[in-house]
């Protein structure tokens, strides 16, 4: 009698995706080929078709899932099931493979598998081996060739990633489109995205990334571990991950970070290419394909954006500014190793996890930042680091929480140049532009493509309110857990101020328009000051490096006691125009010396010049199959060209992102854009349209459009 032998496997993709909440994937729904994609914590059934009847008595028959290129029992890398009819329930420990007969047909047997929620997460292969009960001497061995996705569960109350609320689960889970924050924490400006993560090349392409990250088969079960491993292989620094970094403005050589409206045409390049980083990205791509790949393997992801982010180079908790006497910048500072900045907005991403190892009450949101700004053991990571440990300023926690801390806690220390000082330096100010201004992320109960409606401040969430005696006392606790922050914070007292100076915020100027840096100064004092103020306006990159310096003034002057005056410097388009860089930020500083009582005052602030607004009209009833007209028009705001331009549009169920490039637009010129799409689904679909020149970035714009069918 020779050993039964398989001849067909079914393993209903569509049918076991209900249960696993898998449905919407494309890999699914493949009319050809569907994929079957499960999740921890689930059962599937499996159809197994022999040659002949199964006989339980004779036939040894045992369904093998292996994980990984060298799959190993000991390591829950490999599991074997054997096929026993009179097994008709499943183990009474969920935290085990196990399997059960639902029902024989002839020669096919049916299965009932149960996946535990700490699998790893990933492809599994399955094969089956055959032999006759008691004999070695001949034996079987199937190899379905079909892949099997097994994905965390946010639905199951076993697995690290579970989520209570369905409105979040909708949301960080299962919503395919959002918005990114940018901008300043005084005009905040969303970025639409399509993160697609259903489409059928994002979670092969997240299985790629998950290899070069190096994290070993065994530990891809741990939501932890896979999360650092994301944070390390979206950027590319240290292991060909997904995309390169730049943020010089030049982009000749690949895809401006601005030109971007979804992921999946960032993944399907870096699959297509065999796994070759992507030109280019910056904090905000590097945040939406972290949501993508997070989503796509079941982890709960949002993008999470921080206006005025510290960049704290020497673990201070300190972001120290240096400035000669005629208050002149020193980048780098004295010595040239001081590199704290603060961007204008960084995003990253919260990841929704348990933390079996850290003390209770740190689990829930944890942050997690793929653009490479530090090193974490050797890589170019940060994170997981809990939200709630970042708000106590609790920094010993793992990982990377005193950088995070710093990042919405650190306070910022100007210095000058002072012949007097023994170190050649004096302390200006602890200055007012508080580091971690406002944190935003997208509402989970709407989804606003014409406004804003849709923002969400989660700053209490992060850091306690600014000044208070929490927010204080978190600071306190920080420092006492970094050796090096703790001398800077022993600040001197402030001399003799007898005289007032306000920097006058400016919320946001038009493309085009003029603006002005103006400081009011009041003196209190019985006596006539003699102060020096210099005031200066340059353009920034949105991670708070100079690009250029716009217009500076340097004026001496004197204030009679009780006097009130306005001090002004009238900045022209024409002055900035030519030196404007990527986001169109603008950044001012304001210093003042009181010769007599040598008081000294700082101050800083930025905003952005506002983009033209793109308007989108449909001309047309769309319907499934059905050609559909949409029009996009704006005017160029500028009394110059715009150069180098191109546009951007994409949409889930309706076309993938098309580039299309763009002929030069001519001053005061308006701009006209017609597409036309074919739906593949029903339903209500976004549209996002994003046009961008080297004089103006990601002029943008998104749309509902309903489809019938």
């Amino acid at each position: 009698m020779d050993p039964i032998q398989v001849e067909l496997t079914e393993f209903y993709p569509k049918d076991n995706a209900r249960e696993s909440r898998t449905e919407e994937y494309d890999l699914v729904q493949n009319s050809d080929f569907p994929t079957p994609i499960l999740r921890r914590g689930c059962n599937f059934f499996f159809a197994i078709r022999f040659n002949r009847e199964f006989d339980e008595i004779h036939d040894a028959v045992r369904v093998r899932f292996g994980f990984g290129p060298k799959p190993n029992v000991l390591k829950g890398t490999r599991v074997i099931l054997p096929i026993l009819a009179r097994q008709k329930t499943f183990s009474k420990n969920t935290n085990i493979w196990s399997s059960c007969v639902e029902r024989i047909d002839g020669n096919t047997v049916m299965l009932k598998v149960h996946i535990p929620p700490n699998a790893q997460v990933g492809i599994w292969k399955c094969s089956i081996q055959t032999n006759i009960s008691g004999k070695r001497d001949k034996r079987y061995d199937y190899n379905v060739e079909t892949d099997i996705y097994v994905l965390f569960n946010p639905w199951c109350e076993d697995d690290g990633v579970y989520m209570k609320s369905e409105e979040e689960k909708k949301e960080y889970v299962l919503n395919e489109v959002g918005k990114i924050w940018c901008g300043t924490f005084k005009k905040p400006t969303s970025k639409h995205w399509i993160f697609g993560q259903f489409d059928d090349i994002v979670l092969p392409a997240a299985v790629l990334l998950m290899e070069k990250s190096g994290l070993a088969p065994i530990d891809r079960g741990s939501p932890v571990l896979v999360a650092r491993a994301i944070s390390a292989v979206i950027n590319s620094v240290d292991d060909d991950g997904l995309l390169e970094g730049k943020w010089d403005g030049n982009y000749d050589d690949g895809i401006s970070p601005h030109a971007w409206t979804g992921s999946a045409a960032i993944l399907d390049q870096y699959l297509r290419t065999g796994g070759t980083p992507v030109k280019y990205g910056q904090c905000w791509v590097f945040s939406a394909a972290t949501v993508t790949v997070c989503r796509t393997l079941g982890i709960p992801c949002r993008s999470v954006t921080n206006y005025v982010s510290a960049h704290d180079t020497n673990c201070s908790l300190t972001i120290d500014k240096y400035f000669d006497l005629f208050g002149n910048k020193i980048e780098s500072g004295p010595e040239g190793d001081c590199n704290d900045t603060c961007w204008n907005f960084h995003v990253w991403n919260d990841v929704w996890m348990k933390r079996p190892d850290l003390p209770s009450g740190y689990g829930g949101w944890q942050i997690i930042d793929a653009t490479p700004q530090e090193q974490s053991g050797k890589m170019f990571r940060c994170g997981p680091a809990s939200v709630e440990a970042v708000r106590r300023g609790v920094v010993g926690y793992l990982y990377d929480t005193p950088f995070v801390f710093s990042e919405v806690n650190a306070d910022i220390v100007h210095f000058q140049e002072d012949e007097e000082s023994d170190w050649g330096f004096s302390q200006l100010a602890v200055n007012q532009y508080h580091v971690g201004r406002k944190i935003l992320t997208k509402r989970t109960d709407i989804t606003d493509t014409q406004g804003d409606s849709d923002q969400w401040n989660i700053t209490s969430l992060y850091k306690n309110p600014e000044g208070s005696e929490a927010e204080r006392l978190a600071v306190y606790n920080a420092v006492k857990g970094v050796p090096k922050a703790q001398h800077l914070y022993n600040f001197p007292n402030k001399g003799d101020e007898d005289v007032y100076f306000d920097l006058i915020d400016i919320d946001e100027i038009p493309f085009g328009g003029s603006f002005e840096v103006a400081v009011q100064i009041e003196s209190k004092s019985n006596e006539l000051r003699n102060i020096i103020v210099v005031l200066s306006a340059s353009s920034v990159y949105y991670n708070g490096a100079t690009a250029n310096t716009i217009k500076k003034s340097r004026e001496p002057f004197s204030i009679n006691p009780g006097q009130k005056t306005t001090l002004r410097l009238q900045v022209t388009p024409e002055e900035y125009l030519d030196k404007l860089v990527d986001h169109s930020l603008i950044k001012i500083y304001a210093i003042a010396n009181v010769n007599e009582t040598k008081q000294t005052w700082s101050e800083e602030d930025d905003f952005t010049l506002t983009k033209p607004e793109m308007i989108i009209q449909v001309n047309d009833v769309c319907k499934v199959g059905e050609e559909c007209t949409v029009n996009f028009s704006f005017q160029n705001p500028l009394s110059i060209p715009l150069t180098g331009c191109s546009y951007t549009v994409e949409g889930p169920g309706l076309e993938r992102a098309k580039t299309v490039l763009y002929g030069n637009v001519q001053p005061n010129e308006s701009v006209n854009l017609t597409e036309t799409f074919k739906a593949k689904r029903p339903g209500k679909r976004p549209i996002v349209a994003s046009f961008t020149s080297k004089q103006i970035q990601g002029i943008e714009r998104s749309i509902d459009l309903t489809i019938e069918p």
